[in-house]
């Protein structure tokens, strides 16, 4: 753990920074206190703005703290979007109105209050007390001086007292809280009569003109996004093993004799037992009892050692070992106490020992076999010295390969084959890698990278954040060595790049097919759906025909019902019952029969936090309103500067 953290102390420098200042993440310790108005507003609030460079500067901190997070395995794409985008700026656009309003109304906090708040974070505790070395410990790590540590802290407190009180003093009524009870609690009895597309799918014909007018609809649902193909070489254990030479005998014979302990079967004996329990602190009397209890089955198991098990079964006072004869299987040496080791160990064969005191009471044992210590012969352990012997060889080739590969790699920066050959690792090719992710075999072809065996590794963010970088999809150069874990790394280069492009209909026609038909059946099913369920809803009797047994479902006990089908069960009115409704599932349809329904109890004992949890989203309901308020008031609007960014910036 000590090593870890020696060796990487700026991830734990971030670390800390988020556990212990996790606002300055964000804006930075200047954003507690002051706020300015740049010449790239993207947002308007009140007399001030968000700049471009704030959300530049934001987006590099949200960025990092993913990355290290994630050990380096988070894709950059999932910020990359409007909505991601959208998001932060929604966040830097609150933190601008906390601030305007906190310095508007002159909201401050006294240095008790801060000295309080300060004292009572965790990360500044020893033993649930505040430590001012821990304290000082701390800042240093993160660079901060307690000047500026302490100036953040006290604007973060002021800042609170904006949306604090009103989520402080959020609480649901009770009268909610009761029916909101009462709904999760009402049981339903139902049945349900499923009709499967697979019934109802003969006749479905779908012509030449229909998969035209579908492929000319949805262009950009078929559009495939730039994707290249790539040469690669994976260096791993396998292969670094493949590359061990053949291991010569006496090497093998000097391993096995240097580390021949290794290579012994202890001693181990097979046992049953009987207890007689002593209850804790027994008395003498009590404990005499026991014990003779235990010598007369004692001389019961000698005089017919064949029916020790049913003896055990009989009179053992161990529940867990009585059902089976009290058998406890094969005992080693070092694994019991000394004084029940030595006893059981002393025994032969078939042998029943006297009374032996445990720590739980008396224990009679019978010896069910024994096997004595046993050394494997150089013979023997043949297979497992080679395959140590080969492991250790191919951890220090794989450190050679490794080191050498780096080299190979930059030595030839226009080909993989150099590196290949001089290494004895095989040059892999795969296709359909894009930025994004590793498209389906269908659409790459017989090299696919979602089928090979690589897939995990080529799909890797590190992997195609190489192959989409500058140096090697522009100036198609070798990347360097990336490495996935501890023992598998690889380098890759791109041969070929296939810009965004709508594939041929010729290549998509067959999927268009089997997409127009499964719509087709689908819409057939929901028909004949349909129309049976207004059979039913007519129908002056109530039908059970082709309907399942009865479930007893609740909001809280779904009984496997998928959330459609449980919905239409709940929605269903409760007089007049049995009641039939319907739902479309996405394969299929479902005929629900509603035939009873229990009212619900507000004192139903699963519930008991559900009121403390209900708050805390009543509270948040109720600050995000507050927001919203003062976002109105101070007239926040996004400028086109920041309409552009959100929207725009994907297809850059």
């Amino acid at each position: 753990m000590f090593d870890f953290i020696r060796t990487h102390q700026r991830l734990m420098q971030l670390v800390l920074l988020i556990l212990v200042v996790p606002s300055f993440a964000l804006i930075g310790v200047s954003g507690y206190s002051t706020y300015v108005s740049g010449d790239h507003a993207i947002a308007e609030v009140g007399k001030a703005s968000v700049t471009q460079e704030e959300f530049d500067e934001a987006r590099r901190n949200q960025l990092q703290q993913m990355q290290a997070s994630s050990q380096g395995r988070f894709d950059p794409a999932l910020l990359d979007n409007p909505p991601a985008r959208r998001a932060l700026l929604d966040q830097l656009i609150d933190r601008r109105v906390q601030i305007l309003v906190a310095t508007n109304n002159h909201f401050s906090v006294s240095d008790g209050a801060l000295r309080r708040a300060i004292a009572a974070m965790p990360q500044l505790q020893v033993d649930g007390q505040f430590s001012a070395d821990r304290y000082n410990e701390a800042l240093a790590s993160a660079g901060l001086s307690p000047r500026d540590f302490e100036a953040g802290q006290r604007a973060e407190l002021a800042l609170d007292r904006v949306l604090g009180p009103v989520g402080l003093t959020a609480g649901l009524p009770k009268p909610v809280l009761d029916e909101i009870k009462r709904a999760l609690t009402e049981e339903r009895t139902v049945a349900l009569r499923v009709f499967k597309p697979a019934d109802h799918g003969e006749g479905i014909q779908v012509g030449d003109s229909d998969i035209k007018a579908w492929y000319d609809a949805h262009q950009d649902e078929l559009r495939l996004p730039e994707q290249v193909s790539a040469s690669y070489i994976v260096l791993d254990e396998a292969a670094a093993l493949a590359s061990v030479p053949a291991i010569d005998e006496a090497q093998l014979k000097e391993y096995y004799e240097q580390n021949k302990a290794r290579y012994v079967v202890p001693a181990r004996i097979n046992v049953s037992h009987i207890l007689i329990k002593l209850p804790t602190g027994a008395t003498e009397d009590v404990d005499r009892q026991a014990q003779a209890k235990a010598q007369r089955l004692a001389e019961r198991a000698r005089a017919e050692p064949s029916q020790f098990a049913e003896l055990a079964r009989k009179e053992s006072q161990d529940a867990g070992t009585a059902r089976t004869g009290g058998e406890l299987g094969w005992i080693q040496r070092g694994v019991w106490p000394l004084s029940l080791e030595q006893a059981v160990f002393a025994l032969s064969k078939g042998e029943v020992s006297d009374p032996i005191k445990g720590q739980d009471g008396y224990h009679v044992f019978i010896a069910n076999d024994k096997q004595a210590e046993k050394g494997e012969t150089f013979a023997e352990a043949r297979p497992k010295v080679e395959d140590e012997v080969r492991h250790q060889l191919a951890a220090e080739r794989f450190a050679d390969m490794a080191t050498r590969l780096t080299s190979l790699v930059y030595d030839n920066p226009s080909s993989l084959e150099p590196a290949a050959k001089a290494l004895g690792l095989e040059l892999r090719h795969a296709t359909g890698i894009a930025r994004d992710r590793l498209l389906d075999a269908d659409t790459a072809g017989e090299q696919a990278a979602s089928a090979s065996s690589d897939a995990a590794t080529l799909g890797d963010v590190r992997v195609r954040q190489a192959l989409f970088s500058s140096q090697v999809l522009a100036d198609r150069q070798n990347s360097g060595v990336i490495e996935i874990s501890p023992d598998t790394m690889l380098t890759v280069r791109v041969d070929d790049v296939q810009p965004a492009h709508v594939p041929p209909l010729e290549q998509v026609h067959d999927k268009i097919r089997e997409r127009l038909v499964a719509e087709r059946t689908q819409q057939a099913t929901v028909a004949a759906g349909e129309a049976a369920l207004q059979a039913l809803q007519a129908a002056q009797e109530p039908s059970s025909e082709d309907f399942g047994e009865p479930l007893a479902i609740s909001r809280l006990n779904p009984m496997g019902l998928n959330k459609t089908v449980l919905d239409a069960a709940l929605k269903a009115p409760a007089t007049g019952l049995p009641q039939y409704v319907g739902t479309a599932l996405p394969q299929g349809y479902a005929i629900v029969r509603v035939d009873e329904v229990q009212a619900g109890t507000a004192d139903n004992p699963a519930l008991d936090g559900l009121g403390a949890q209900l708050a805390q989203v009543w509270a948040g309901t109720e600050e995000r309103a507050v927001m919203a308020s003062l976002r109105r008031q101070l007239g926040v609007k996004i400028t086109e500067d920041g309409t552009q960014l959100i929207e725009g910036e994907e297809q850059r």
